[in-house]
């Protein structure tokens, strides 16, 4: 028994002499040198337009727009769900940003009535007694266990 616990300690003590050692590696720097440079567009004069009438999805709206090289003008018109249509005219330039928004119509919303339920309108559920027996457990048929004696 000793000697086998002495080869044991003796095994141990030879396999950490032999544990694997690893070396980081070593990269090169890379040899080239990355240069961002941004990309500057001279300003180029555009104009849109698009008008989209769908019954169907009740969208109702159009947006128009039309820039020289400074300045940015433009207007969109919106038919909103309570009726009513709004209007932005806008503009950009070197000052900033201005808005004029205006509604056409009068914002109409429907009446809400409470709808009332008639308890009488609906029979009361009628249950019969289950079809099944309720279920019956017997003891078990098992006997005691016996220990034989020695």
């Amino acid at each position: 028994m000793k000697f086998i616990i002495l080869a044991a300690i003796v095994a141990v003590a030879a396999a950490a002499d032999y544990a694997p050692k690893y070396e980081a590696p070593k990269y090169e720097a890379p040899k080239y040198e990355a240069k961002y440079e941004e990309v500057t567009y001279a300003p180029q004069p555009y104009s849109f337009g698009y008008d989209v009438q769908d019954k169907e999805s009740y969208n109702d709206f159009e947006h128009n727009e039309k820039s020289d090289y400074n300045v940015v003008t433009g207007s969109y018109r919106v038919a909103l769900p309570d009726g009513r249509t709004q209007i932005v005219t806008y503009k950009a330039d070197a000052y900033g940003y201005t808005a004029d928004v205006k509604y056409e119509g009068e914002a109409k919303y429907p009446e809400y009535v409470e709808k009332q339920y008639k308890a009488a309108s609906y029979p009361a559920p009628a249950y019969s007694a289950p079809a099944y027996s309720a279920p019956a457990y017997s003891a078990p048929g098992y006997p005691a266990p016996a220990y034989p004696k020695y």
